[in-house]
């Protein structure tokens, strides 16, 4: 737990649905758990509509509120900007903080396009040089089970990384009565599963193996073209509730890949795989052994060592929730699991502590650029009939 008597970091959040509300509850929850340096202090909660924008600061812990996003940057007791709007706005508040002097943590993707995400990237290192840190927010490189699976390529029990297999299935719109949002609006979203799921597997292979994405070839579909209007449709109607909207995002993208090591990979993001909630499934087999993830059972990790005699070889069911495990020993006893929530608190964790240091956070901007490069070629690969399209090199901020 956090002494009362340590600075405090003041934290501005732009935002407040669904992953404003996953960060919340992280700034409230880190320091009673976790000894932090810093001690965060939810200053102020930003949002468009004046009486939602309270209503969410009472309940989600927050002691103040604005409805122009800018009086949030011109706030003195505020230290660091956290930004959880549609993607179409990261670019200009994420960059207007940086140059205010507000440290920045910015949801993923990165941004809409390579363009306003270099834009970032670039901002994110001039604002480095007067102390001023940034990080992208994906938060599933915080599950502990990801944490040991990284440990172990990185300590070579893998060995030489030949295949990655990385999927991200959801459900929640294969209903085409499903009515229209932001995330299916390519000006608001950036794009659809690809970008909204896709961007996570992205980034945790490239996390959990050391290596980039190089290359792609690549198909996307959209399975429902036009979807019911909420009854609330504010810019996608001028009459609330009537008449259907375009979606202009895909609904699934599917992928071959290779990275800079010479691993061949395949990635599949749907919101169409009738049944999964939220399957992030990944597997990794090397020269001397294989890992398997799969969020459904995110306590556990399955790890193959190819070097023991075949009498006794298979995978092993590691419970990652001993004390020696990532971020476990703050928790609770062995074998009593974490949830989806407890990244969104590691996440803190890992900013704050960072920000206390004076040292630049990871992700970094610049990895949010990488993986925004990838996404970037899977599109354009699409678009020209699945053809094979390289990726940028790696950046020389990429921080892992």
């Amino acid at each position: 737990m956090t002494p009362p008597d340590r600075p405090t970091l003041g934290v501005g959040l732009i935002g407040h649905a669904f992953m404003g509300a996953a960060h919340s509850q992280a700034w409230r929850t880190a320091p009673h758990f976790f000894d932090l340096p810093l001690r965060p202090d939810l200053r102020v909660l930003a949002g468009r509509d004046a009486d939602r924008v309270a209503e969410a600061a009472g309940r989600l812990g927050w002691a103040e509120t604005e409805t122009d996003w800018r009086r949030v940057l011109e706030r003195a007791d505020v230290g660091l900007v956290d930004v959880c709007t549609p993607g179409d706005t990261h670019a200009e508040i994420a960059i207007a903080a940086l140059e205010a002097g507000k440290h920045v943590l910015c949801e993923k993707p990165l941004a809409n396009s390579v363009a306003e995400a270099e834009a970032m990237a670039e901002a994110a290192a001039r604002a480095a040089a007067r102390g001023v840190r940034s990080m992208v927010g994906f938060t599933y490189r915080r599950v502990p089970a990801i944490g040991l699976a990284r440990r172990l390529v990185a300590e070579g029990r893998l060995g030489r990384i030949r295949h990655v297999r990385a999927a991200y299935l959801q459900d929640w719109i294969a209903d085409p009565a499903a009515p229209m949002s932001w995330r299916l609006e390519k000006d608001k979203a950036g794009s659809g599963a690809l970008g909204d799921i896709g961007a996570h597997v992205v980034d945790l292979t490239q996390y959990i193996t050391g290596e980039t994405l190089t290359g792609v070839s690549a198909l996307m579909e959209t399975f429902v073209k036009e979807r019911p209007l909420p009854a609330s449709a504010g810019s996608l109607s001028g009459t609330a509730g009537e008449g259907m909207g375009q979606v202009t995002v895909d609904d699934a993208a599917v992928f071959l890949a290779r990275f800079s090591g010479g691993a061949v990979a395949t990635f599949e993001a749907t919101r169409f795989a009738l049944g999964r909630k939220n399957g992030i499934r990944i597997e990794v087999n090397g020269s001397e052994g294989s890992l398997a993830f799969d969020f459904e059972d995110m306590n556990v990790l399955e790890f193959f060592d190819g070097t023991e005699p075949a009498e006794r070889a298979g995978f092993r069911r590691i419970i990652v929730t001993e004390p020696e495990h990532p971020y476990v020993a703050a928790w609770w006893p062995a074998g009593h699991g974490l949830g989806y929530e407890h990244g969104f608190t590691h996440q803190v964790v890992d900013l704050v502590t960072a920000i206390a240091k004076d040292e630049d956070p990871a992700p970094s901007f610049a990895d949010g650029l990488q993986v925004q490069r990838v996404l970037d070629a899977v599109e354009r690969s699409a678009a020209a009939d699945s053809v094979w399209t390289p990726i940028a090199a790696q950046d020389p901020e990429r921080t892992d």
